[in-house]
């Protein structure tokens, strides 16, 4: 389906480091022509060092942060445009800052087993956020419940299936 005919959403693609958030956010960009965003190009710096240096982020870390990705999503829809958002979104809390008042913005979030999870991390190069941290991302991840705008999906599966079932969950609110 061409991006013209789709009902602008932010998806807010999230899960624990090694999801594949970023590779998905892509496969939906082609799909949509919506911009995209890396939610981890929004962090200030000082949330990097830390995490560069295996420390995890406190939620008064992650507040500005997560302001910013709403922001972000708030300037996509008010332009009447769609738009992709790679962020963790560990917490329902979190989640609530990022898609404040917002009524078309969806997250979807990645399943993925932790057996899965550390092999995508070994495998991964030039990241800075480092496989040391990933229980302390599993320690803090609320799973997103049926009350909230989510849509969850298994991410073990290829990319291409994987965002052939997101793309569905557009058109079936459309």
């Amino acid at each position: 389906m061409p991006a013209q005919t789709l009902h602008p959403y932010v998806l807010v693609i999230m899960g624990v480091s090694g999801t594949g958030k970023t590779t998905l956010a892509k496969a939906l960009q082609v799909r949509t022509g919506w911009a995209f965003q890396e939610g981890d190009e929004l962090h200030p710096p000082e949330n990097v060092a830390k995490m560069s240096a295996g420390i995890p982020l406190t939620d008064a870390d992650r507040a500005p942060w997560l302001r910013l990705c709403g922001r972000w999503a708030r300037e996509r829809l008010a332009a009447g445009e769609g738009g992709i958002l790679t962020c963790s979104a560990l917490k329902r809390s979190y989640r609530e800052i990022v898609g404040e008042g917002l009524q078309n913005l969806r997250f979807v979030y990645l399943r993925v087993s932790r057996e899965v999870l550390e092999a995508r991390l070994a495998a991964r190069k030039g990241h800075y956020m480092p496989a040391s941290l990933l229980q302390s991302q599993l320690d803090t991840l609320e799973v997103p419940t049926v009350d909230e705008p989510v849509w969850a999906v298994d991410a073990t599966r290829p990319v291409d299936e994987t965002a052939a079932i997101v793309m569905a969950h557009i058109r079936a609110e459309d």
